[in-house]
């Protein structure tokens, strides 16, 4: 399984980002999930998608972003608007099948077997 995000780059606060993740089989079955990292730090589930399309997100985006999955095109998006200079970090999509949940706090990077490269976000104020 192969994914790839794309979409990140420098930003002001206040502005807006979509980022996206192709992967290469459909994410129909499966849980998907942006994380970001910053140096020095455990990389943090901002929000999830389930297979049956439930969403959840952390607290720290709450309100600001939107995960959603084209099945069509096995691509998966992470919207982000009103960005803050804390949403400065690596982004990355994983994917993970046969989870038993697949909801933010409920799982870990640890829980995810495959990772894109990811895409540094830099939001300046």
């Amino acid at each position: 399984v192969q994914l790839m995000e794309s979409g990140g780059g420098p930003a002001q606060a206040g502005g807006h980002l979509k980022l996206s993740c192709v992967l290469s089989l459909s994410p129909r079955k499966w849980c998907m999930a942006w994380f970001r990292q910053v140096p020095g730090k455990a990389p943090e589930g901002v929000a999830l998608i389930g297979p049956d399309g439930w969403r959840s997100y952390a607290d720290s985006v709450k309100g600001r972003s939107a995960i959603s999955k084209d099945i069509d095109k096995n691509t998966l998006y992470l919207d982000m608007n009103s960005l803050k200079p804390e949403d400065s970090a690596m982004y990355y999509c994983a994917a993970q099948d046969a989870l038993p949940i697949c909801i933010v706090g409920g799982l870990t990077d640890a829980d995810f077997s495959y990772w894109g490269q990811g895409t540094l976000v830099t939001v300046s104020s």
